[in-house]
């Protein structure tokens, strides 16, 4: 049983796969349970289909994570810090990711769920948000058990503008070690694999040089 004194952060209780270092490295990420919704267009866009799609996946996580405070948690529950917000992307026409033209990205945004929630627990939280926020499009939300398997990923430093920087040190590794970049295989699920971020600073209050992004790329080996 946990101290319930003690709240779960998944950043440091899983630094493996949210505090890699600034140089590729390989990593298996294994299942976890999210909270997804799928979108398109410019995440820079004022009041654009990026911001609502935040809206919605804060409203769901934090009516779960608050849930103790009206004595509905769920059977299970522990306390714990929401995990970082993370992003799968690729571009409308399915080319190779163009960090310059923003306009064509296609996105999936996630936030990790503790294992106590389960479908259950989702469509009561779409409920509760759904009394309280009539303004929101509950239905794109879904939940959803992601396993990323094998991966190359890496800290990118600095302004997603330059995430190309890191790719290019991603691909080199990916090369070195005989291993083949696997964005686009379609898994046995149906799934499609893709480019990968997890932010770990707030774009609303970090300088853009000192913003930490996890970047992770699907591999296979040869």
């Amino acid at each position: 049983m946990k101290n319930a004194d003690h709240k779960i952060d998944y950043k440091k209780e899983y630094k493996d796969l949210y505090l890699p270092k600034p140089e590729p490295a390989k990593i298996y990420v294994p299942a976890m349970n999210f909270i997804m919704i799928d979108g398109k267009g410019d995440p820079n866009s004022k009041g654009g289909e990026y911001e609502k799609t935040l809206e919605i996946l804060y409203a769901l996580t934090f009516t779960i994570k608050m849930s103790i405070k009206s004595g509905q948690e769920p059977k299970g529950y522990f306390e714990y810090v929401v995990p970082p917000l993370e992003g799968l992307w690729w571009m409308e026409e399915d080319d190779l990711m163009d960090f310059t033209r923003k306009d064509k990205y296609c996105f999936t945004s996630m936030i990790r769920q503790p294992k106590f929630v389960t479908k259950d627990v989702f469509s009561w939280a779409l409920q509760e948000v759904g009394r309280k926020r009539q303004d929101l499009n509950l239905s794109k939300a879904r939940f959803e058990t992601f396993e990323e398997g094998l991966c190359v990923q890496i800290l990118h430093i600095g302004p997603y503008e330059t995430e190309a920087q890191s790719v290019a040190k991603m691909e080199a590794y990916i090369k070195e070690h005989h291993l083949k970049d696997d964005i686009m295989a379609v898994l046995p699920d149906g799934n499609i694999r893709r480019h990968h971020e997890i932010y770990l600073s707030d774009p609303r209050k970090s300088l853009p040089d000192r913003r930490k992004t996890v970047i992770r790329h699907p591999v296979s080996t040869l």
